[in-house]
């Protein structure tokens, strides 16, 4: 049985709602899925995994978590050859041109591992509302299509 591991970082509980509703969607797909926070997790953690999927939120004018940025790092010495991955995070409009900035961030990140990037990246404005519920189902059926192609 494939192995996804959903990675959160969270200030408002919005991207741990994305993370639960992920994670969620993976399960219904029949993958065994482990969720941790980012600074709970050890990039090598991810060896582990067939799937990553990030869900990052972007502080203030376009910065990372504090909490993940040890993370991050981490991730320019990976090899993720072999993973599929995607990236899902909230944000707040407001911020305009750093609106989610740090999803884009962790995208380029994971893609420089080597990573096969499985669904397109997903922005949430604040919360997930219905709309975005389903957006999410559809990125974890995305992820999940890729990762059966990969295979």
């Amino acid at each position: 049985m494939p192995k996804a591991h959903v990675i959160f970082a969270t200030i408002t509980g919005n991207n741990e709602d994305i993370a639960d509703i992920v994670t969620e969607a993976l399960e219904d797909l029949g993958l065994t899925v482990l969720e941790t926070e980012i600074s709970q997790t050890d990039v090598a953690e991810l060896q582990a995994a067939d799937l990553i999927v990030i869900c990052p939120y972007t502080y203030d004018e376009g910065h990372l978590p504090e909490e993940g940025l040890d993370f991050y790092d981490d991730l320019a010495t990976a090899d993720l050859s072999s993973k599929v991955f995607g990236v899902a995070g909230s944000g707040d409009v407001f911020y305009q041109e750093f609106y989610n900035t740090a999803v884009d961030k962790f995208t380029m990140a994971l893609k420089n591992t080597g990573a096969t990037q499985g669904a397109a990246s997903v922005k949430i404005n604040l919360d997930p509302d219905e709309a975005d519920i389903k957006t999410l189902d559809d990125f974890a059926n995305q992820l999940v299509d890729t990762l059966k192609n990969q295979n």
